[in-house]
């Protein structure tokens, strides 16, 4: 009897000490990650362009670069930044937010005007660049290094990869892309290309705002 009186205040002790420890315990946050600029790409010349190694690109023209460990660093691609042209303002999704490959993940303001940008890949945002939120300069200057958006952690990186254009077929893409433009704008804002491949800069803000409309439709599909 005296052995069992002695285990039930045991327990009642202990239960006491992990609850009261519990409630004055801190609460812990996951504190989003740092991350420095990747490291500078290496950029070949295809069909006109200057395309980065190792990216590979969303329809929706924007990129990512499998970084390892399912980190997906993303951005936009140098055809995208050269319609935008000057952006005024970047707003990115919260941190620890998960977005779908395709679903909106930033908008850039122009001219007044917000343009909204899809994710290259699905996953969880683990970082945002903040020098690009002070000075949106940087989506024009360098789209592939310094300009980046944001890190995804994704767990189906390598599948999404599959849904992207990459290798090879870049080139053959962004010229495409770049006939398209090219028709849909040729009557509207006189030239519409520059050399190396890419529309001039600020094309959307040359061009009426039912045209500007179906060329985000059309390129950056949102």
């Amino acid at each position: 009897m005296t052995i069992l009186f002695v285990l039930l205040t045991f327990l009642v002790i202990m239960s006491i000490t992990y609850y009261t420890r519990q409630g004055h315990a801190p609460e812990v946050r996951p504190q989003p990650l740092a991350y420095a600029s990747p490291a500078t790409p290496r950029l070949s010349r295809d069909y006109g362009f200057e395309v980065p190694q190792g990216y590979c690109f969303h329809p929706g023209h924007t990129w990512v670069l499998d970084e390892g460990r399912q980190n997906a660093r993303i951005g936009m691609d140098s055809f995208a930044a050269n319609l935008l042209g000057k952006v005024e303002r970047v707003e990115v999704a919260g941190l620890n937010r998960w977005v779908r490959q395709g679903q909106k993940v930033w908008s850039a303001t122009i001219d007044g005007a917000t343009v909204d940008m899809v994710s290259p890949v699905e996953g969880v945002i683990i970082a945002v660049n903040s020098d690009v939120l002070r000075d949106p300069s940087l989506l024009n200057k360098d789209p592939y290094k310094d300009g980046w958006i944001a890190v995804i952690k994704s767990p189906d990186l390598s599948t999404n990869v599959n849904n992207l254009v990459r290798g090879t077929f870049v080139g053959p893409w962004m010229q495409n892309s770049l006939r398209r433009v090219t028709a849909m704008t040729a009557q509207a804002a006189g030239a519409t290309a520059q050399d190396g491949g890419v529309p001039i800069s600020g094309l959307l803000t040359h061009v009426e705002p039912g045209v500007r409309q179906q060329l985000v439709k059309e390129f950056f599909l949102t």
